[in-house]
């Protein structure tokens, strides 16, 4: 990110949205609940991206999303 000639610097976020970690179905309601908690932090969302992500325990995996957050670094 450049401001005035300056190169601003970021610092990232990765989070992993399981159906099993919000309770089951992964609802608009929740959603917005953890991007507006994440804002609230100075986080602003980079990227979404629908994936399988693997459990920690067994060979399986299950449907979420990976959620991306960038804020400059002061």
């Amino acid at each position: 990110m450049r401001r005035g000639g300056h190169t601003q610097r970021c610092e990232y976020r990765v989070v992993e949205l399981r159906e099993s970690l919000v309770g089951g179905t992964l609802s608009g309601d929740k959603l917005e609940e953890i991007l507006n908690d994440e804002a609230r932090e100075g986080w602003m969302l980079k990227h979404i991206t629908h994936a399988d992500v693997k459990g920690r325990i067994g060979p399986g995996a299950v449907e979420g999303l990976i959620l991306t957050f960038e804020r400059p670094v002061a």
